[in-house]
């Protein structure tokens, strides 16, 4: 039985689907020795869900440099924080890095955030919303991607609360968790989808270009 998709999932749907959350162990990573094990162990796996986070500004010309870096592979997430451990030999190691594939979901804006705290070469990354396309969805948006793709809800709860606190909360550490991880699931859902066929796509219309049509029937 083919997957039924969207080129547009109806986003009032979301908050009616089951939540989905990292399954595997989270480990925060706090100083440099700390990042030089978790980059070995991380460069031998064959894919990496990427992600940022920033401390949310309030207040006009108020500023904040990239505070979380969230790698995580199928079972463990690592949270590096930049804010204590700043762009160390290894960190640069990983994300320089050609071999193991490092997918993410607009890329431009967290790879122009870590430059903005140290300069590197960008290795292998994958971008989701260059992928999705292919299979005919308009949406670029993650969690409108894994609703409509596997039917959960990704929650954006803590999207905007304090990275730079001295401890993350639990809740933090899952949401960072889930935003790499869910990476993975995507690209290689996708890339079933493109390379089988097995999915039937219907077509929305996007509420505004809706709304025109009605008005030009009257």
């Amino acid at each position: 039985m083919k997957k039924v998709i969207y080129n547009i999932f109806d986003k009032h749907a979301i908050n009616e689907l089951p939540t989905v959350l990292f399954p595997g162990k989270i480990i925060v990573v706090i100083n440099p020795r700390e990042a030089e094990k978790a980059v070995d162990y991380l460069l031998t796996s064959d894919i990496l869900g990427i992600d940022t986070e920033t401390r949310p500004a309030f207040k006009k010309g108020q500023n904040y440099k990239v505070s979380l870096l969230q790698v995580s592979n199928r079972e463990n997430c690592f949270l590096f924080r930049l804010n204590h451990t700043g762009m160390t030999p290894a960190i640069i190691r990983l994300l320089e890095n050609k071999q193991v594939p490092m997918v993410g979901l607009s890329l431009h804006d967290d790879l122009l955030s870590l430059h903005r705290r140290a300069a590197f070469t960008p290795g292998k990354f994958v971008d989701l919303q260059d992928m999705v396309g292919a299979i005919g969805i308009q949406d670029l948006s993650l969690q409108k991607l894994y609703a409509n793709l596997f039917h959960q809800k990704i929650s954006k709860r803590q999207r905007l609360t304090n990275w730079d606190a001295d401890i993350l909360t639990d809740k933090q550490k899952a949401y960072a968790a889930t935003d790499a991880w869910t990476c993975i699931n995507l690209y290689e859902e996708i890339m079933r989808l493109k390379n089988t066929g097995e999915y039937e796509l219907r077509m929305r219309q996007e509420p505004q270009k809706l709304q025109e049509a009605e008005l030009c029937k009257l």
